[in-house]
């Protein structure tokens, strides 16, 4: 007699988390729970195969990891960008020393 399939738990803490980080992905604070999805991600599609098919949500995760790489490229590309505007910003401040006419 086989067990009923069950559906996992984990599948769907993989897909919030994996969403959360895709929402909060610009403001850099979505690593976080996008890093929390990818880790859970591999726990749960190991559990899932180990099981035989006889636990279920093997979409969820795939959805959650596609979501939290997307919220990990975000927080890269506003990292990027935060980089160049701050290298710009320092181009266009003139530096070094400004001597007084006819100093040696």
């Amino acid at each position: 007699m086989d067990p009923e399939p069950v559906p996992s738990t984990k599948s769907r803490a993989v897909f919030a988390l994996g969403l959360i980080g895709l929402l909060t992905g610009v403001f850099v604070g979505g690593v976080i729970p996008a890093t929390l999805a990818l880790l859970l991600a591999r726990q749960a599609h190991r559990e899932a195969y180990a099981a035989g098919g006889y636990l279920t949500g093997t979409l969820w995760i795939r959805r959650g990891r596609r979501l939290a790489w997307g919220g990990l490229v975000l927080a890269l590309g506003t990292l990027v960008v935060a980089a160049i505007a701050g290298l710009l910003h320092l181009a266009a401040v003139p530096g070094g020393q400004d001597f007084a006419p006819g100093t040696d």
